[in-house]
């Protein structure tokens, strides 16, 4: 990748989320596990992960539905939904 790829690539601070992947781990038999969403952004261009709590995921699962749009700022670790009150 040249320097002004690079530069470009570190300039861009919101990026449109493309896929989620969720996961849940089990952290100890018997007791309560961990959830993280993998958010593919831009179709690849980067990819961030977020672990919510159980109460959030469920809060988050929710809004990934009720929107067609997503957008992630990179810099700031904000989700930025689309309109939710269209639906």
């Amino acid at each position: 990748m040249s320097e002004s790829e690079q530069q470009t690539r570190q300039a861009i601070k919101v990026r449109q989320v493309t896929q989620i992947h969720s996961n849940w781990n089990e952290q100890e038999r018997g007791e309560e596990g961990k959830f993280s969403f993998q958010l593919i952004l831009d179709n690849g261009a980067e990819e961030y992960v977020i672990r919510p709590t159980s109460e959030d995921a469920d809060v988050l699962i929710d809004l990934f539905e009720q929107t067609d749009t997503i957008y992630f700022d990179m810099e700031r670790g904000v989700l930025i939904f689309g309109d939710v009150s269209a639906r």
